[in-house]
């Protein structure tokens, strides 16, 4: 298949975005699908397509025969990043070799929620991967053959995509409710909060929103306030407990450059500062090496397509000697996921997902 540098959705272009993972370690009917993708635009560079194609290789001969990915890390929201990888590089979930592999992974994270409360487990990093996933390959996946053939399986449990992203997303507008700062922490029921599981969580419900699942504006904006409280006038980011949380962060002033350039808050003078922080970073090292790669590329790409460009040049440079001869990545997180935040970093060449889009 040749693969094309932008996808142009037929009725507009959707804007969602994927943030948050570093700390996971430690722990209705269907509404308005998305419309079929029409790729067009520049054809991939060579190295990215090769280094795609090697680390979907390697996700294909690794996944369980539930559906799911581990080794390191498992659970929905590892689910959720393979996924991505899949559709962001335009495979198809109806037809092609991986079509299958990528409906597995959908009925893994939809059966893994709770049918009660829509949380999807684990934590709530989980939860908000899991429904940014659900939330690109809705209206792209025929749900007529989704649960063929399964149904004995399931006990009468399954769900479709719609049904399972209002769920999910009365999951995170109840927890965002019960917490005192109108943001999220690990548990659904947690007191406290932090701008890498909000940043997850409030992504997840952005990029429902955008797929036509109705998301109260106040959800969205009491997030907002509390990322604003979070971010200094240097573009400097905490993380908990107040503004001076943990120092400086390359992938927490990522995320929140990434929050209000997908929420369409560019007027807001946090978001001038945390953009300036990021192009003026683009070098800085994390302890999460690939959780914060996948919100630079993001953010450097949704704030400024000149250091994007200059920045994804290294990333691919640097990515082709570290992929190993079985086309995974290794890193902190375990192979799996590792190797699916690289090819997400990636992604961006493809811009395939509304995820991926300006």
């Amino acid at each position: 298949m040749t693969r094309v540098a932008t996808g142009k959705y037929l009725s507009g272009q959707y804007l969602s975005a994927a943030v948050s993972f570093g700390c996971w370690l430690a722990v209705g009917p269907q509404l308005f699908a998305q419309p079929t993708l029409l790729p067009q635009g520049d054809v991939i560079p060579r190295d990215v397509r090769e280094i795609t194609d090697r680390g979907l290789e390697f996700l294909l001969s690794t996944q369980n025969a539930d559906g799911s990915w581990q080794g390191g890390n498992s659970g929905p929201g590892t689910t959720g990043l393979a996924l991505m990888a899949f559709l962001a590089s335009g495979e198809d979930p109806n037809f092609g070799k991986y079509s299958q592999p990528i409906r597995q992974a959908i009925r893994y994270i939809i059966r893994r929620q709770d049918a009660a409360t829509g949380y999807f487990g684990e934590s709530m990093y989980h939860h908000g991967f899991a429904t940014l996933a659900l939330a690109e390959a809705y209206g792209t996946c025929d749900e007529a053959e989704l649960w063929s053939g399964e149904a004995s399986q399931l006990g009468g449990n399954e769900r479709s995509l719609g049904e399972s992203l209002e769920l999910a997303v009365r999951c995170a507008i109840t927890a965002q409710g019960k917490n005192p700062h109108a943001a999220w922490r690990y548990s659904p029921n947690a007191r406290d909060a932090d701008t890498s599981v909000s940043g997850a969580v409030l992504m997840g419900l952005l990029a429902a929103r955008n797929a036509g699942i109705e998301v109260p504006d106040k959800s969205i904006d009491s997030a907002i306030r509390y990322f604003t409280s979070m971010t200094g006038d240097n573009g400097v980011v905490g993380y908990s407990g107040g503004l001076g949380g943990f120092g400086h962060s390359i992938a927490r002033s990522s995320i929140a450059c990434l929050v209000y350039s997908i929420a369409r808050r560019k007027d807001l003078k946090q978001f001038e500062a945390t953009k300036k922080y990021v192009v003026n970073n683009m070098s800085e090292s994390s302890h999460y090496e690939e959780y914060a790669r996948y919100y630079e590329a993001q953010a450097l790409f949704q704030a400024d397509p000149a250091a994007w460009q200059k920045w994804n040049r290294g990333l691919v440079r640097s990515l082709k000697p570290a992929q190993n001869e079985d086309g995974s990545f290794s890193g902190q997180f375990g192979k799996a996921t590792s190797t699916s935040l690289n090819l997400l970093a990636l992604a961006l060449n493809y811009r395939f997902l509304p995820i991926y889009e300006r």
